[in-house]
């Protein structure tokens, strides 16, 4: 299990997304990286809640399924969260879901394991797969990130709106350190690292 931390603001696109979706004279001191796994473009900042499990493939939490892994993952997010708030916290369990459009940007739509609390979008959940194991990613933004739009090369129309996401300051209850521990126990046992990277 490893707690991240971007250095800087970086916007990291998804695994098979073109960089063209951003315009690169809008960049200024923000980073553009590239992930392995899936999914439309993320905002990283350094405050944000950004963990990421490595699970190889002969650890009993491994699955074959893609999707299987992805729920496990936010069903862990779930059981942590459900301890700090008193909205509704859900599990998406099917296929992406959301205006096409939208899913240029991560936020802006619903994959197999993200987590919602009151059906708004909580906790981003990204994965890649080789022949040792699966890593999976994941992100609870510390603000809004709605302002990602203004990198965008093309911005499809009520995109801003379809980013109205929860944000780690919408739980008084916790702060990240308390998450990162529940999710250690309820996920756990792990090795467990916290990793700077410099963006």
């Amino acid at each position: 299990m490893f707690v991240a931390r971007a250095s800087n603001p970086t916007l990291v696109l998804g695994g098979s997304q073109s960089p063209d979706v951003v315009d690169v004279t809008k960049l200024g001191s923000t980073s553009l990286r590239r992930r392995r796994g899936g999914g439309g473009l993320v905002l990283l900042r350094p405050d944000d809640l950004w963990i990421d499990w490595w699970i190889p493939q002969d650890d009993a939490r491994w699955s074959r399924d893609v999707h299987v892994s992805s729920i496990q993952a936010g069903t862990w997010w779930a059981s942590a969260l459900r301890d700090v708030t008193t909205g509704t916290v859900t599990v998406h369990e099917r296929g992406l879901e959301g205006e096409p459009a939208f899913r240029v940007v991560c936020f802006a739509g619903r994959g197999p394991g993200e987590v919602f609390v009151d059906d708004r979008k909580t906790v981003g959940v990204t994965q890649w797969r080789v022949r040792e194991g699966v890593f999976l990613s994941t992100v609870l933004h510390a603000e809004a990130t709605s302002d990602v739009i203004e990198y965008l090369a093309v911005v499809p129309e009520g995109l801003g709106d379809a980013l109205d996401h929860q944000a780690l300051s919408s739980f008084k209850q916790a702060g990240a350190n308390d998450l990162v521990e529940r999710l250690r126990l309820i996920s756990g046992p792990w090795d467990f690292r916290h990793v700077d990277l410099i963006t």
